[in-house]
């Protein structure tokens, strides 16, 4: 059963907000104001599902992004505010913004202006990263943060419902190799039902895969999360932190890749 879920960010740039994974973040929202668009329609997507449609507003000109983010900076700056992150985030897929490889070009040498200690993330879902142009601007930002929800066909479909057939976790691993030793893959671990169907990427088979695929992609570190907002559909549950600790141990001891868990 979904809930009447919408968008979050109803700006180009929102906060900051604390993080739980990134601590102090500058948002930074490439997709309209009052819709949204993904190439995802994941059943825990907080920003709601994608049938409430596009909005009005359009995706940010880069421009406009630019010169928001210069203005938000400079005032963060006088003020004395603290900022460990700028993240690409909001309401769906940062990378389908056909400005997105110049936006981080800007956005890069705005932070080194003003907070060049600060780093500069990107949350993306990985259905772009066969674009040459999106995959190196993505290598140009401190986290890349690429999604992997399920080494398992099925599961990955249930859970993510990819708006694309041509995307299966067979190519999106072999893609993912290209960021061997830089990527961070992020992992949403639930378990509840959707559509009538049990939902659970939890299991000892699906931990299985989940290792063989780290294995192959060889990132420079994963990220196992939970729910921690509410969701589209109504019949998920949180998974615990001790939880995804003992889950994150076992990844960690076979893979040899170091486990971050929030």
């Amino acid at each position: 059963m979904a809930k009447d879920q919408t968008v979050l960010f109803h700006s180009t740039i929102f906060g900051p907000i604390r993080s739980r994974r990134l601590g102090v973040s500058l948002g930074i929202n490439l997709s309209p104001d009052d819709g949204k668009v993904c190439s995802f329609d994941c059943i825990y997507c907080e920003a709601g599902y994608n049938a409430q449609g596009p909005g009005t507003t359009g995706l940010p000109l880069r421009e406009k992004v630019r010169r928001q983010l210069h203005d938000k900076l400079s005032v963060m700056k006088t003020g004395g505010d603290p900022l460990d992150v700028i993240t690409f985030s909001g309401n769906g897929e940062p990378t389908l913004n056909p400005d997105f490889p110049g936006i981080i070009d800007d956005v890069i040498r705005l932070r080194d202006e003003f907070y060049p200690e600060a780093k500069v993330s990107v949350l993306t879902n990985s259905t772009r990263i066969f674009t040459p142009s999106v995959a190196e601007a993505l290598k140009k930002v401190d986290n890349n943060i690429l999604k992997l929800d399920s080494a398992i066909e099925s599961t990955m479909r249930l859970i993510d419902q990819p708006t694309s057939r041509e995307f299966t976790v067979k190519r999106v691993v072999e893609g993912l190799k290209e960021f061997a030793g830089t990527g961070i893959i992020q992992t949403m671990m639930l378990r509840g039902e959707h559509g009538g169907i049990v939902v659970d990427n939890t299991t000892p088979e699906e931990a299985d895969a989940l290792i063989a695929a780290y294995k192959e992609i060889k990132p420079r570190e994963i990220m196992l999360y939970s729910l921690d907002r509410s969701t589209p559909e109504e019949k998920l549950i949180k998974v615990e932190k001790p939880e995804l600790e003992s889950i994150g141990r076992r990844i960690e001891e076979e893979t040899g890749i170091k486990v971050q868990v929030n």
